[in-house]
């Protein structure tokens, strides 16, 4: 087990990678914890952070520890990977906390409870997600195919590697119009994703179906209904389980939009 520890993240240099993954989900399930239990008006837990009736959210804290981890990171050495991977522990937290309130960033009022408030949640999902890959040695935007296809020191291989990160782009902003963020995300270290993403169906409510699923045109017609049903067969389901999950994990949101 030691081994494989260090020849797959000590020797690949993925430790401080590793740490910040670890810094990441350390620092949702406390602040996770801790909402849930101040929500419950629990007795015995310290509650909001209100010096002065000032009501101080856990974002701030986290651009602080983002700081301080983040400029460790720069500052030390890179042959002293304890204090490195430490550094990365830190911002991992800081990361968590900051994206645990992304909503209230994002509408600039205090939805953490609300149906916006989901948002949150899933900007961590997708954190974890790339973070994963990127431990798993996946490389974004088709980086490994270009390199499977032609060697760094040929002819034609910075061309050819533009090309591909050009293409993969193109996909994944096609993808992210159709309305589907994990596939256009997720499939920039696995560039399938985009091909199936772009060439299928748009969300309907989503901006490519506005521009292209016009009601007064025939296709465009067809193609709205064809999403609607599938939105209503198929993803329906799916985001039901998924707010299952997150609800299971952090908590319902089910407050009203104020």
């Amino acid at each position: 087990m030691a081994d494989w520890f260090q020849r797959t993240f000590v020797e690949a240099g993925r430790l401080p990678l590793l740490c910040f993954l670890a810094g990441m989900v350390f620092g949702f399930a406390f602040i996770r914890m801790s909402v849930r239990l101040i929500r419950a008006k629990v007795r015995w837990w310290p509650g909001n952070f209100t010096p002065g009736g000032l009501h101080i959210h856990h974002v701030v804290f986290g651009v602080v520890f983002m700081m301080i981890g983040g400029v460790a990171a720069l500052a030390i050495p890179d042959h002293h990977e304890g204090w490195r991977a430490t550094a990365a522990v830190v911002f991992g937290i800081g990361s968590a906390l900051v994206l645990d309130e992304f909503a209230l960033i994002l509408h600039l009022r205090d939805v953490y409870w609300t149906e916006e408030g989901r948002i949150s949640v899933d900007a961590l999902f997708v954190a974890f997600a790339l973070t994963g890959m990127l431990l798993l040695g996946l490389r974004p935007l088709g980086l490994d195919e270009a390199a499977a296809w032609v060697a760094p020191d040929e002819p034609g291989a910075v061309a050819l590697t533009v090309l591909v990160i050009l293409a993969d782009l193109a996909l994944a902003v096609v993808t992210l119009f159709k309305g589907k963020v994990w596939s256009g995300l997720i499939g920039l270290f696995m560039p399938v994703l985009l091909v199936v993403g772009a060439l299928r169906l748009a969300r309907p409510s989503s901006p490519w179906a506005r521009w292209r699923y016009r009601a007064d045109t025939p296709g465009g017609r067809r193609k709205l209904v064809r999403a609607r049903w599938r939105e209503r067969r198929l993803r329906v389901p799916v985001i039901k389980v998924k707010i299952w999950v997150q609800e299971l994990l952090s908590g319902r949101h089910d407050e009203p939009s104020r």
